[in-house]
């Protein structure tokens, strides 16, 4: 199995001996059971869903800056705001809650490491909610557990897939790099309520996994996750996404505008 393109070599993207192989069976019962937990955490992988037009390649996203511009513009109208990089900053965190639910579901769940290789994975437009996602080869590894998981899985969503988007949003409009991985930041511990909801039992291993994740790369400094009571988590992020610029926005539980004493108690 062939990992997800990188910039470098695959041994640079995540194949350390921590990882081996999974069946093709394997990968596609646990993503399916994985989907249970909620729309964010579903990939199809339906091999009927090949012939079908409407999807298109998620790295559609990353190279045509006139496909993201006008989904950008979409999710714009949608939202009711004419600011490019409110837009932006939303779309971004959406897809990159797409992105990271599987990974962490799959990873609490059984142990294994989905593989989101960017010319594999297609999405399709929709009108509002989150954006379906499709794979045409379910393919991953067994790991070990979340400390072992985390690294490579930071490979896979960070750096080969959010960064790229990164990149090309800040060619639709200017933004801060540091709002953006706020926003990975905020959408990866935002996995933990829908978790504890559908699936209390694998809380622990998700919030281990997730602990893990933020302190590398990109995402280290971007928030803090809590655990006030067990099993009961929270996450205060360190910039702002902008939400609060949509008619009628306010204020997301993990916000970083209010004090610090009306933070307490909110977040994942």
């Amino acid at each position: 199995m062939t990992p997800p393109p990188a910039q470098g070599s695959p041994e640079e993207y995540g194949r350390v001996p921590a990882l081996r192989p999974a069946e093709g069976d394997e990968v596609t019962g646990v993503m399916a059971e994985v989907s249970a937990i909620g729309p964010y955490f579903a990939i199809s992988t339906e091999t009927a869903e090949r012939a079908g037009p409407v999807w298109r390649p998620l790295t559609e996203l990353h190279t045509d800056v006139g496909a993201l511009r006008a989904w950008t513009g979409h999710v714009g109208r949608r939202l009711g705001t004419g600011e490019t990089r409110v837009a932006a900053s939303i779309l971004f965190q959406g897809l990159a809650a797409r992105l990271w639910s599987p990974v962490v579901g799959a990873v609490a769940a059984r142990g294994l490491l989905v593989d989101l290789a960017p010319a594999d994975l297609h999405w399709r437009p929709v009108e509002s909610g989150p954006v379906p996602l499709w794979t045409a080869r379910p393919t991953g590894w067994e790991v070990a557990g979340p400390d072992r998981a985390a690294a490579p899985a930071y490979r896979t969503v960070m750096t080969g897939l959010l960064e790229p988007l990164a990149l090309a949003v800040q060619e639709v409009t200017k933004i801060a790099p540091r709002l953006l991985w706020g926003n990975a930041a905020s959408a990866l511990a935002g996995t933990l309520p829908a978790i504890a909801c559908e699936r209390p039992d694998i809380v622990p291993r998700a919030a281990s996994l997730i602990r893990e994740l933020l302190a590398l790369g990109v995402l280290e400094g971007t928030g803090d996750l809590a655990e006030a009571a067990p099993g009961h988590h929270s996450f205060v992020r360190r910039s702002c996404c902008l939400y609060y610029r949509l008619p009628g926005g306010g204020m997301c539980g993990d916000c970083a505008l209010p004090a610090p004493k009306a933070r307490h108690g909110q977040g994942a």
